[in-house]
């Protein structure tokens, strides 16, 4: 079993504390139906060779982002585990929130794991190189708006997904008083109609927003009707690098039980382009 990040250094009054659903996302990815295709798509992907003018040239490194991190602990684990998870270290990853606080804990966490990692595998008695990947930053936006159209090729999105009569306003950035900390938590699990108004805004960003060779996984409890959402995904159209594809989702991972009143699952989305090649130069 992979190490969980320590995240004791997080502000919990201030930023969303690790729950069921954050460990779901960790047991999912680190599953091995999921470790094997993601592997398949993104391992193996630094050419280590000369290029030449009749070899295509190698993929770049994959980017990670995850989209509302909170403690970091998902994204930190990801990093730190980048050889196990994708069969590569030479991954890049980072994090969006609006939550200020919730970068700086992102930032901290994942500084740690990666650290942490890198002295496990010195310590260890073979000669592996250490799996970690590398973490950029968690800057403060909004979903995907501060990243490039098509760039992103995993994406982890735990939203707030527990149906309320209307979606919180976010935190202003500088108003720390105790009622909008209280205010700033709520935004994290309220999802307004259906839990689904911020998820429905980021499934309908993901065919511009992923890469090609792009996947996202995505966290929904049974109130969002998750055999609705993967239908209209399914049904989806269009793509930044216009190669195509039939879009899929299937559900790869399940709480089995009740997390307090909500059944969890992980739904994995990405295109299917039934023996055409897709376009894994970033471009």
């Amino acid at each position: 079993m992979l190490p969980t990040p320590d995240t004791s250094h997080v502000p919990y009054q201030r930023v969303y504390e690790p729950a069921e659903d954050s460990f779901l996302l960790l047991d999912t990815l680190s599953s091995p139906s999921e470790t094997a295709f993601l592997t398949s798509r993104f391992g193996n992907n630094i050419n280590t060779t000369i290029s030449t003018s009749s070899q295509p040239p190698p993929p770049p490194p994959p980017l990670i982002l995850e989209v509302g991190p909170g403690s970091g602990v998902v994204i930190a684990f990801l990093t730190a585990h980048a050889q196990t998870i994708l069969g590569t270290p030479h991954v890049l990853a980072c994090g969006v929130d609006v939550n200020r606080f919730a970068c700086a804990a992102t930032a901290k966490t994942a500084a740690r794991a990666i650290a942490e990692a890198k002295d496990d595998a010195s310590s260890s008695s073979s000669s592996s190189s250490p799996g970690a990947g590398f973490f950029l930053d968690a800057v403060q936006g909004d979903l995907v708006a501060p990243v490039r159209a098509g760039m992103i090729d995993v994406l982890v999105f735990n939203p707030p997904y527990v149906p309320t009569a209307e979606l919180p306003a976010q935190p202003q950035p500088e108003s720390e008083a105790e009622q909008q900390q209280q205010q700033q938590r709520g935004t994290v699990v309220r999802g307004g109609r259906d839990g689904m108004e911020t998820t429905d805004r980021l499934i309908a960003a993901l065919p511009t927003a992923l890469s090609e060779r792009g996947c996202a996984y995505v966290l929904l409890c049974a109130q969002n009707k998750p055999e609705e959402v993967k239908e209209q995904i399914r049904a989806m159209g269009g793509g930044g690098g216009g190669g195509g594809g039939r879009w899929k989702a299937e559900t790869v991972g399940t709480s089995g039980k009740q997390a307090g009143w909500e059944k969890l699952q992980i739904v994995r989305i990405w295109r299917d382009y039934d023996g055409v090649a897709a376009d894994t130069t970033g471009s």
